[in-house]
């Protein structure tokens, strides 16, 4: 077994702000594995984003990497890269020692239902797997749940759990796409999926963001848990055994042609 703390949380556009609420969830997420945080954590989506993103070993991520060696807990959690001309929308994943152990840079971005992302983030261009907590986790974010080939590829790299970090945009139908999204990409897969969301800060709820709905699915697309809309740190359990049994009863993976 593995312990996961979804840690939902709403998201300001102060980043010490959001830090705080980042060590708070820690000191609930007592006996959990890793902890898991919404994309954005650094600072809520809009055009500031370019003023308060951040180098790697910026103030935010050492924060972020103070807390994780702190409570002994690796962490992922969304970040704002400072680039060139455009930002990077990057989850960093941190060992229980605070190590920056991978940086994944979102490569969907999010050019739709009126938004464009690409106006002010860079896509990345390679996808993740990362060690932490005994787990090859794969590391994907929001828009990219709705392709399907990234998580193929990182079942191919040896992905054992996906994280899927979100600051999903609210919306007729879109809480809906999130959820049966989610489902699929641990269904088809046979994988367990954690995916994590802002909670909706009703002091920002002008933009949309964060309609919450973190959720872990089991490797036959059944939702085990659902945090709702709230914010609030949920521990849910990965059972290791419980893959290998999905796998010998549906396995898709195996009879892949393509």
């Amino acid at each position: 077994m593995t312990t996961i703390a979804l840690c939902q949380i709403p998201v300001s556009p102060d980043p010490p702000t959001n830090l705080k609420r980042v060590k708070e969830a820690l000191a609930r997420a007592e006996g959990a594995d890793l902890a898991i945080f919404p994309e954005a954590t650094l600072t809520r989506y809009g055009r500031h984003i370019t003023e308060l993103a951040e180098p790697l070993d910026g103030p935010f991520v050492s924060g972020l990497a103070e807390a994780a060696g702190e409570h002994g807990l690796p962490v992922i959690a969304g970040v704002f890269e400072s680039g060139d001309d455009r930002v990077r929308n990057t989850a960093v994943a941190l060992d229980a020692q605070g190590a920056l152990r991978a940086a994944y840079r979102k490569i969907h971005l999010f050019d739709s239902f009126g938004a464009k992302e690409s106006d002010l983030v860079a896509p990345g261009a390679e996808p993740v797997v990362v060690e932490l907590a005994g787990l090859r986790v794969g590391l994907a974010t929001c828009y990219d749940i709705r392709f399907p080939e990234l998580f193929r590829a990182l079942v191919d790299q040896g992905a054992e759990l996906f994280a899927v970090i979100a600051a999903w945009g609210s919306g007729p139908l879109k809480e809906e796409h999130w959820v049966t999204l989610v489902k699929a990409r641990a269904l088809e897969n046979t994988m367990w999926t954690a995916a994590v969301g802002q909670a909706p800060n009703p002091a920002e709820s002008s933009d949309g963001y964060g309609v919450g709905r973190s959720m872990l699915v089991d490797p036959l697309g059944v939702v085990r848990a659902d945090a709702g809309t709230g914010p609030g740190v949920q521990l849910v359990q990965v059972d290791h055994e419980w893959t290998a049994t999905a796998r010998a009863t549906l396995p898709c993976l195996q009879h892949r042609v393509l």
